[in-house]
């Protein structure tokens, strides 16, 4: 079957979203275009992952858990799994290796973590934007030792991996790239395209595709093989 998605959503935790993007919110939107299936990919951390999840349910909606990762490289990677325990697991190890510089909420924007009520109920207080104290590789192993699936960020923009490093590392053995409709993907590798949505009206419309069920394992499946 075909599932309607967009897999590069920031909400509010993330500094750079609109205080809008509330779990809730965005999972209301997908729903009214029409989505199947989203990710929460918040910048080098889960904290909404587990109250999307919950809210995604309630809209029928398929939801995997993700984080947008930037390396030690400055290269932004999405990482999806098959659980909120994995990927919470995962955004704790970022948060380790996260350097300790202070947000700014004023210049950067608050980083909001969402509760039951779809309120903010703390915030972050380190910046989460900041590049980890880990390469690509090192970040790439952790992924995959949790079950996840690793796919290079908009490769051809900022912090893309194209634009950092000038090539995909071949040892690393990615299958799926992200890149903008209209951009094509390095040869050998499939592409997805998401939105990496900061605002509501930004989340995408019904309009990418994938061949796969409607479980988790089986869209982790499509951007492994």
């Amino acid at each position: 079957m075909n599932l309607y998605y967009d897999l590069h959503i920031h909400s509010c935790l993330s500094p750079c979203a609109d205080e809008l993007m509330t779990p809730k919110n965005i999972c209301s939107m997908a729903s009214l275009k029409g989505l199947d299936l989203i990710a929460l990919t918040d910048h080098n951390s889960a904290g909404n992952v587990r109250i999307a999840e919950k809210a995604a349910m309630e809209e029928g909606i398929l939801f995997l858990p993700g984080i947008e990762i930037c390396t030690q490289e400055e290269v932004h990677l999405l990482a999806y799994f098959d659980s909120c325990d994995a990927c919470e697991e995962m955004g704790a190890y970022c948060y380790e290796y996260l350097p300790h510089i202070q947000n700014k909420p004023d210049f950067f924007g608050e980083q909001v973590y969402i509760g039951e009520n779809n309120l903010p109920c703390r915030y972050e207080e380190r910046l989460l934007i900041s590049a980890l104290t880990l390469s690509l590789e090192e970040v790439v192993q952790k992924v995959r030792s949790l079950g996840g699936v690793a796919v290079p960020a908009h490769i051809y923009r900022g912090n893309g991996i194209m634009t950092m490093l000038g090539f995909i590392p071949p040892q690393i053995g990615f299958t799926v790239v992200e890149i903008k409709a209209g951009e094509i993907p390095p040869a050998g590798l499939r592409s997805i395209t998401s939105s990496d949505a900061h605002e509501l009206g930004a989340i995408a419309e019904r309009k990418y595709k994938l061949n796969a069920t409607n479980t988790r394992e089986e869209v982790l499946a499509y951007l492994s093989y």
